[in-house]
């Protein structure tokens, strides 16, 4: 990553919302910060209400040019049109899911605080790793080693953020900014710390 390059913003939905009001408030959010991904990550394991989530979602997302993928639900992408999945399995995954997906879409994968995950998950066909929580020693020597494109997440904090923006390519904020009454100020006060 280039030193001069701030890293961009990539957001975490809740883990539940009402469908009646989130797309709502993630097109706000949208339409007032620049964001490079969303990842829908529900809780839920009903598919009916994920897939009804991940429709509203899509078209509030594609409308604005921002790709949206899907936690853990591969069977998911293609069938509403997602730009890809995201992975919580340390890249155990990561080549059967780009097999299935092709080399277009987006995989993405979480490997906790493990640097050897990471490589693995690179080396399997991860588009990019996110770690978390963070560990500053992990992005300094991922910054400087490791080309894949790095996602800083997990109670990420106005100081961790102007600490991690020179040595990560995403920031993901998800509760951070949800669980303010104003997501849109809140994400913003995360923008102006990166500096």
């Amino acid at each position: 990553m280039a030193e001069t390059e701030p890293p961009q913003i990539y957001l975490i939905t809740p883990p539940e919302f009402e469908l009646s009001v989130f797309p709502d408030t993630l097109a706000r959010v949208l339409d007032h910060h620049p964001v490079a991904c969303v990842r829908l990550a529900l809780a839920s394991r009903d598919e009916d209400r994920i897939s009804r989530a991940a429709d509203a979602c899509r078209e509030v997302t594609h409308a604005r040019d921002v790709a949206l993928v899907i936690e853990s639900h591969l069977m998911l992408v293609e069938r509403h049109g997602l730009d890809g999945v995201h992975l919580p399995d340390a890249g155990r995954s990561v080549r059967a899911a780009r097999k299935e997906l092709g080399e277009d879409a987006i995989v993405g994968c979480f490997c906790g605080t493990s640097r050897h995950d990471g490589m693995n998950a690179g080396e399997a066909g991860a588009d990019y790793i996110s770690f978390g929580p963070v560990d500053m020693d992990v992005f300094d020597w991922w910054s400087k080693v490791i080309e894949l494109p790095v996602v800083a997440e997990g109670a990420l904090d106005l100081a961790l953020v102007a600490k991690l923006a020179p040595m990560t390519d995403f920031l993901a904020f998800g509760e951070e900014i949800w669980r303010e009454e104003d997501p849109v100020q809140a994400l913003g006060r995360f923008i102006a710390a990166i500096g």
